[in-house]
């Protein structure tokens, strides 16, 4: 084997990255190596161009092999990696928002970048794998603007700001303050995936400065290994766009351009003549044996781009009119849909309107994750949606796809930072945002609606969040507008895509995508800044339509009742092969779930929690000497008689026992079926038996004699 390895130190680690004839096949890759964990990235682009695809084909896939945490997947019928995994769909969202702005968006072959993650140790795979992929491209023939560095940066479980933190701190097993994973360029930062807990704009400014200067070392690591091997890049002929093509669009769509971009909320007139355009086009060249319009696809978007970027820096002027800091009307409704609902909420933001709905169950409804890097249980779930008819079209209605899990997983985030404890609040909780209409940022719009629908349920949440998307209109440092709630054409054409949820105290989630090379951190500190006057603006209407959450659950969801018992009784109440607790929820019909510390949490409707209780406090009891209770006599002895305490045990009261005088035979004063009072006086443990006294209990139970 052909080998070459170069190191560097990052975050007090070794980063190694290794060159070999492993993938030979592949244009360009790399394994990388930081700590125990190994990552494998491949690089590749099609020979051929393809042909009338009217855009850049850029596929990034994140492999998990649960060979690489020594696992084997699955059920007994299935021990094969299948589908991506949630969070291998997030990672590869990671990946490909860090590379893709990167790429001259008109190449027309086909590339794709392929992580695979062989060796799972204590560092984080995914931010190696947007390293590892940086590399295989640069070592690849394909033409791209890289290098990138990614970091992971946070502070967890105190103040002390930690690059790389370990897999314990990063997967939450002592509570952060904030977790960053953040990619960047030059200097400037091309991409964020941030969670925290209502922290403070400035103090995530200024670990984005931190993660910046990591970042660079991991640049210059990468470029100093360039040179060294020296690679020559494919060199990709543009096709050029004839000067037929050019006069016709000169003469018939660019004097309506402007118009038809500042014509109000949406794209809908932008759209119409982009289609009068495609058309005009097809017309001109019919019976031309051409095919293929890309070249005139671009013309019309990049002189919308430049339209739109030219009047908002130089004129502060957008595609509806708005100020740079305006929000688009707001309507926010919580519940009102249906009672069948455990809440609701909906919300608008402009064109952009989102339902989300709220449902509530007890722990056994928790969902169950086996992943590469950890085994746990979800007790909060958020699912976004986005049906074609949001943006008024017709489409495929199938598999959820990446950016609905992606949306999905943002305001997760978002919300999960003010959830109530476990303890606190048992229930298992999920939310669904359908998107009904998009016109910008449906993520942030459904964390609002989610929002809504938490309190109009009566969870008791922290505060309540809120998000919007932030735009950008980039020439240079010094020439640049913010824009805040981007819409239609500006999400589109806008240089960045900042999104930041949070709550009147600070930030909870952030998303950052670009589609230049970066953008400064300065500029990232004044969005996010100007976003939280948006955000406030939001809770503002939010708190005006409920000001707390409701002060109880929806009649429609189920009740959960908490008991403990010890942990040595886990056993008796499960009971052998579960045959016990399977005939408690038959008889009462609730659900019952027993952690590993003997905490109880018992679901149901109707009563059926209250019965189920009682049953599991009754069989756990621990009867003490002195105890004073009452019992039924289920049989009569010659020596005395037994009484049934609770379904699960009895006790013997002695002859002697029944009363303050002598009695001569105990079916003289006492029947099968009588309810008596007893007294505990003996316990044997050993022989597990209790000794009763009704005489003590009651001495005038029976009468004088």
């Amino acid at each position: 084997m052909k080998k070459k390895e170069y190191s560097i130190e990052i975050g007090g680690k070794t980063l190694t990255a290794i060159f070999s004839d492993l993938a030979e096949q592949a244009q360009g890759s790399v394994i990388l190596k930081y700590g125990d964990t190994v990552v494998l990235a491949t690089a590749c682009m099609s020979h051929d161009k393809q042909e009338g695809l009217g855009f850049f084909n850029l596929t990034v896939d994140y492999m998990e092999k649960f060979y690489a945490s020594g696992k084997i997947l699955g059920s007994k019928f299935m021990h094969r990696e299948g589908r991506p995994s949630e969070s291998a769909v997030l990672a590869s969202r990671v990946i490909d928002r860090t590379l893709r702005p990167l790429f001259d968006q008109s190449i027309r072959h086909a590339v794709q970048v392929i992580t695979t993650v062989i060796a799972l140790g204590d560092e984080d795979p995914v931010v190696l794998s947007v390293n590892a992929a940086s590399l295989a491209l640069l070592v690849s023939n394909i033409p791209w603007n890289g290098p990138v560095g990614a970091v992971r940066i946070g502070k967890y479980g105190d103040e002390t700001l930690r690059i790389s933190p370990s897999q314990g701190l990063r997967l939450g097993e002592t509570e952060h303050k904030f977790d960053l994973t953040v990619c960047g360029k030059d200097g400037n930062i091309n991409m964020i995936e941030a969670e925290a807990h209502e922290v403070n704009e400035d103090e995530l400014e200024d670990a984005l400065k931190e993660a910046s200067k990591e970042i660079g070392k991991l640049e210059e690591f990468q470029k100093k290994i360039v040179s060294e091997i020296g690679i020559e890049k494919r060199i990709i002929e543009k096709e050029k766009i004839s000067p037929d093509s050019e006069k016709l669009f000169n003469e018939n769509i660019l004097p309506k351009m402007e118009e038809a971009i500042f014509s109000g909320p949406g794209k809908a007139k932008i759209d119409e003549l982009h289609n009068v355009w495609n058309k005009m086009v097809k017309e001109f060249y019919k019976g031309k044996e051409r095919e293929d319009f890309s070249v005139e696809d671009d013309l019309f978007d990049q002189t919308e781009n430049k339209i739109i970027h030219e009047k908002a820096i130089n004129d502060g002027k957008r595609a509806d009119n708005r100020a740079m800091d305006e929000l688009r009307g707001l309507y926010v409704k919580a519940g009102g849909v249906s009672p069948v609902l455990h809440g609701s909420g909906i919300f608008y933001r402009g064109g952009t309107h989102v339902l989300s709905v709220l449902t509530l169950a007890g722990p056994e409804e928790r969902q169950a994750i086996d992943g590469m890097e950890f085994k746990t249980e979800k007790r909060f779930m958020h699912h976004y949606n986005f049906p074609p008819y949001s943006s008024g079209e017709t489409g495929r209605i199938g598999t959820t796809g990446r950016r609905e899990i992606g949306h999905g997983a943002l305001a997760e985030k978002a919300l999960a930072m003010v959830l109530p404890s476990v303890t606190d609040f048992p229930y298992t909780i999920r939310l669904v945002s359908e998107s009904m209409a998009s016109n910008g940022s449906t993520s942030q719009a459904s964390i609002c609606a989610s929002t809504l629908a938490l309190m109009d349920g009566g969870v008791p949440i922290v505060a309540p969040v809120a998000g919007i998307a932030m735009g950008l209109m980039y020439e240079n440092d010094n020439k640049y507008k913010i824009l805040t709630d981007i819409q239609g054409p500006e999400d589109h054409h806008g240089d960045m895509d900042f999104k930041v949820a949070g709550t009147r105290n600070g930030v909870t989630a952030i998303q950052l995508d670009v589609k230049v090379d970066g953008v400064p951190v300065k500029i990232l500190g004044e969005a996010m800044r100007q976003s939280k006057k948006a955000r406030l603006s939001i809770l503002d209407e939010i708190e005006k339509e409920i000001s707390a959450p409701r002060d109880h659950i929806s009649p429609n969801a189920p009740k959960i009742l908490i008991i403990k018992i010890k942990q040595d009784q886990i056993g008796m109440v499960i009971g052998s092969g579960g045959k016990t607790i399977k005939e408690i929820k038959e008889k009462t019909g609730a659900e019952i779930t027993i952690e590993d510390d003997g905490t109880v949490y018992i679901t149901g409707k109707e009563g059926s929690a209250e019965k189920a209780k009682m049953l599991i406090e009754e069989m756990t009891h621990e009867f003490k000497v002195g105890e004073i209770l009452k019992g039924e006599v289920i049989k009569i002895a010659d020596f005395g008689a037994f009484v049934r305490l609770n379904p699960f045990k009895d006790g013997m009261v002695h002859i002697s026992e029944l009363a303050p005088f002598r009695v001569e035979r105990v079916s003289d004063i006492i029947k099968e079926g009588m309810i008596v009072p007893v007294k505990v006086i003996r316990i044997d443990e050993e022989r597990d038996k209790i000794s009763l006294s009704i005489k003590e209990a009651d001495r005038n139970f029976f009468g004088k004699k």
